[in-house]
């Protein structure tokens, strides 16, 4: 009896050794609200975008199910810290205020921050120049805290809005003057018949790192170190291997990563 037992407990132990290794699941927050090219579900829910795709390789390469997981903006660093998200692969600039909250990978894309105005506009991009303006910026992003440090004091107002698409849309309605987003994210709509016909970017702001951030990063929980190298490993091959080039053709015209 004890020798079968023995021969039960060694081919247990050789299937269990032979059986692959489970990958982790993390849940990856990306905000509620459409940004495309980014990320933006289809007609089907499904998420789809050049951020989309580099989450899919990185995960890959850190031997991770990564599933998508949509967060109020406002809410994705509570929403990361109290384990409901495991990392935000979701266009978060690294600035130093996120930095004291949540740990930041690498960087893994930058865009400057523009301003779009309606066509004739007499408006211009200088806190002077936007003197009476009524300016449009998304709650909770880096360019409201631009505004608010830049803008506030000549400016009519600013009005703070869930949704990129909804500044970019009262914008081309005339209920605001100004919008102030990241370029990139705000050119589907600058290059659309309607955007054509109405609106025009003004170009980047004055640059300010400490508000603007030095690119957009991973975000990971500051107890997550062992995840943190795994992941700055894996976009170091993504960015020196060709796919980051490969990804990104599908999208763009110009390289996304900046200086």
């Amino acid at each position: 009896m004890l020798r079968k037992l023995s021969f039960a407990i060694l081919a247990t132990s050789a299937a269990a050794l032979a059986a692959p290794v489970a990958a982790e699941t993390l849940k990856v927050g990306v905000s509620a609200e459409p940004y495309p090219p980014f990320y933006a579900p289809d007609a089907s829910g499904e998420w789809k975008g050049w951020e989309i795709d580099f989450m899919n390789e990185l995960c890959a390469r850190i031997e991770a199910e990564c599933i998508v997981t949509p967060v109020a903006w406002e809410g994705i660093i509570p929403a990361l810290n109290s384990e409901k998200i495991d990392m935000i692969i979701g266009s978060m600039s690294i600035t130093p205020a996120r930095a004291e909250q949540i740990n930041f990978s690498d960087k893994y894309y930058d865009t400057p921050t523009a301003l779009v105005m309606a066509k004739g506009s007499k408006f211009e991009n200088s806190p002077e120049g936007l003197k009476g303006a009524y300016i449009g910026a998304q709650s909770g992003s880096i360019q409201q805290v631009y505004a608010e440090k830049y803008f506030a004091e000549t400016a009519s107002e600013i009005r703070f809005y869930q949704t990129l698409d909804e500044e970019l849309q009262d914008l081309a309605a005339g209920r605001i003057d100004v919008v102030i987003g990241d370029s990139l994210a705000m050119e589907p709509f600058i290059t659309s018949d309607e955007g054509k016909a109405c609106c025009e970017f003004k170009g980047a702001v004055a640059a300010d790192q400490d508000v603007l951030g030095y690119g957009v990063g991973v975000g990971m929980r500051k107890e997550d170190t062992e995840l943190l190298a795994k992941v700055n490993a894996a976009i170091a091959e993504i960015r020196t291997d060709g796919t980051y080039e490969k990804i990104s053709a599908d999208y763009f015209t110009f390289d996304i990563y900046g200086e």
